[in-house]
C-alpha cells in the first residue's frame, strides 16, 4: 500500500519507515501507515484513534500519555503551540534519552522544528528532506509537562482555552453572531463540536440539559474545565458528530469546522445535517452558524422541511432547521 500523505511518503525513504518500538504520535490517516505492520499510536484525536483501533492498531487516546515510551516520532501539527506542547508532553513522559524522531510539512511548521529544539537545548540533526517535508532526530531531556492552559472572559463567561482548540483564547467572531440570536433552550441540547465550551456555557446557564461533543480530547477537557469555571454542569464526551450520542435533542447548535489542515471541507457539517434531523424532537431545531461562501443550503433543505436563515453579515450566516 502506498503512502499518502507528504510526511508519509518521506517516511517510506528511510529504512524502516517506522523504527521497532517506535510510538507514532498524533498520526494522519495515511494508508501506508494504516496498512502496513501494526504500530502503536497516541492521538487526541477520535475519529482519527477509531480508524487506527478499526485496522488493528494498539492505541491510546486522549489526554494520558502511554507508559513506557522509549522511542517516539511525532507528527508535527500545523499548529505551533501544539507542537511545542507535544514535545514538552514527550521530553515529561518518555524516558530521558529517549529517540525522538520528527517529521513536519514546511508550510505547517516543520521547517522551525530546529529552532524549538534548541530552545529547550535537545540535541537533533536532520534525517532528510523530501516531498516539502523535513524529518529530524532529538534526544529527549528531563523536562516538566508544564500548564499550557490559559483562560479568558467573553460574555460574563470564563472560558478555558488551550493551543489545538478552535478559536484558541478568544471568542470566534461566527459564534458571537450565533449566540446573539439563538433563541432561550430548554430542554435537552447538544453542542456539536465544542471547543472551548462556550456554547455549552451559554445554554447550560440559560438552564439546558446540555451534552457536549468534539473529536479533540483537547477540546472536550477544555469544555469540562469551562463548565466547572462557571458553576455549571454537562456532559462531555468523544464523538465524531452525532455518532456518540443518543437522541432526541430539543436543540443542535453548531459552529462546526470546515477546514481539513489546509483544505476546505464541508464533510464535518454534511454529516452533522444529515444526522441531526434524525436526533431532534418533533419541534426540535437545529442551529449552525457558517461561513456565509459555504454551500449549506441546498443540503439543509434536502433534510428538513424547513430553513430561515436568522441572521447574515459579509462573512457569517446563522440557520435555523426544523422539520415543519
Amino acid at each position: 500500500m502506498s503512502f499518502s500523505t507528504p510526511m508519509g511518503q518521506l517516511l517510506d525513504r528511510q529504512s524502516p519507515a517506522i523504527r521497532e518500538g517506535e510510538w507514532l504520535i498524533a498520526p494522519p490517516l495515511d494508508e501506508g501507515l494504516l496498512s502496513g505492520a501494526k504500530h502503536r499510536i497516541w492521538s487526541l484525536d477520535h475519529l482519527i484513534a477509531e480508524v487506527w483501533r478499526k485496522h488493528g492498531h494498539e492505541v491510546v487516546e486522549g489526554l494520558t500519555p502511554p507508559e513506557g515510551m522509549t522511542a517516539a516520532l511525532l507528527f508535527w501539527p500545523k499548529t505551533m503551540d501544539l507542537g511545542r506542547w507535544w514535545l514538552d508532553q514527550l521530553n515529561a513522559h518518555c524516558n530521558v534519552g529517549s529517540t525522538l524522531r520528527i517529521v513536519g510539512e514546511h508550510h505547517g511548521g516543520g521547517k522551525r522544528v530546529p529552532g524549538e529544539l534548541k530552545a529547550r537545548g535537545m540535541s537533533h540533526q536532520r534525517l532528510d528532506n523530501a516531498r516539502r517535508c523535513s524529518l529530524y532526530e532529538a534526544t529527549t531531556i528531563e523536562r516538566e509537562a508544564g500548564d499550557h492552559w490559559s483562560t479568558f472572559e467573553a460574555l460574563d463567561l470564563t472560558l478555558v482555552s488551550h493551543p489545538g482548540i478552535f478559536g484558541h483564547g478568544r471568542l470566534d467572531d461566527g459564534t458571537r453572531m450565533l449566540l446573539d440570536v439563538l433563541p432561550a433552550q430548554e430542554g435537552r441540547v447538544l453542542d456539536a463540536g465544542c471547543g472551548d465550551g462556550v456554547i455549552s456555557a451559554w445554554v447550560a446557564r440559560q438552564g439546558a440539559d446540555v451534552t457536549a461533543v468534539d473529536i479533540n480530547h483537547l477540546a472536550l477537557e477544555a469544555t469540562r474545565r469551562t463548565l466547572e469555571a462557571n458553576g455549571l454542569k454537562g456532559e462531555v464526551l468523544p464523538s465524531d458528530m452525532l455518532d456518540g450520542v443518543e437522541g432526541p435533542f430539543d436543540a443542535i447548535i453548531s459552529n462546526p469546522a470546515f477546514h481539513q489542515e489546509r483544505h476546505v471541507s464541508i464533510d464535518p457539517a454534511r454529516k452533522l445535517i444529515e444526522q441531526a434531523s434524525k436526533k431532534l424532537t418533533p419541534k426540535g431545531a437545529l442551529y449552525i452558524v457558517a461561513n456565509s461562501f459555504l454551500p449549506y443550503m441546498v443540503l439543509m433543505k434536502k433534510h428538513f422541511g424547513r430553513v430561515d436563515v436568522l441572521e447574515e453579515n459579509s462573512r457569517f450566516r446563522v440557520y435555523r432547521c426544523s422539520r415543519r
